[in-house]
């Protein structure tokens, strides 16, 4: 069993910043790509950024230059840093990673974090 741990949530103002955290714990032998998707009322979930173990990113066009994701693999940590945040970025957001115990690999989710941005 493995869970995620998300946390950094809240509200902002427009134009502010706001940075995510989640934590992965249980049995893990390694984690390959971690990330963060987000989904809005009434819309379908969508990937926001993605890291690989060798630090390799990828965001969706709408974040790219505002958001940074980065990662910690000694403790199983992954970040999204979110600068310049718009009321569009406004959503639950979750944490998810591609875990291998030692014998099979599974996806993980967190149960998601409220980020609201408004004036």
């Amino acid at each position: 069993q493995v869970q995620l741990a998300e946390s950094g949530g809240g509200l902002v103002q427009p134009g502010g910043s706001l940075s995510l955290s989640c934590a992965a714990s249980g049995t893990i032998l390694f984690i390959n790509a971690m990330g963060w998707y987000r989904q809005a009322p009434g819309k379908q979930r969508e990937l926001v950024a993605t890291i690989t173990r060798d630090d390799i990113t990828n965001y969706v066009d709408s974040v790219k230059g505002r958001f940074t994701i980065s990662r910690d693999n000694a403790k199983n940590t992954v970040t999204l840093q979110m600068n310049s945040l718009k009321p569009e970025d406004t959503a639950v957001y979750y944490c998810n990673a591609d875990v291998y115990d030692l014998s099979t690999r599974k996806i993980y989710w967190g149960q998601g974090t409220q980020v609201t941005v408004s004036s």
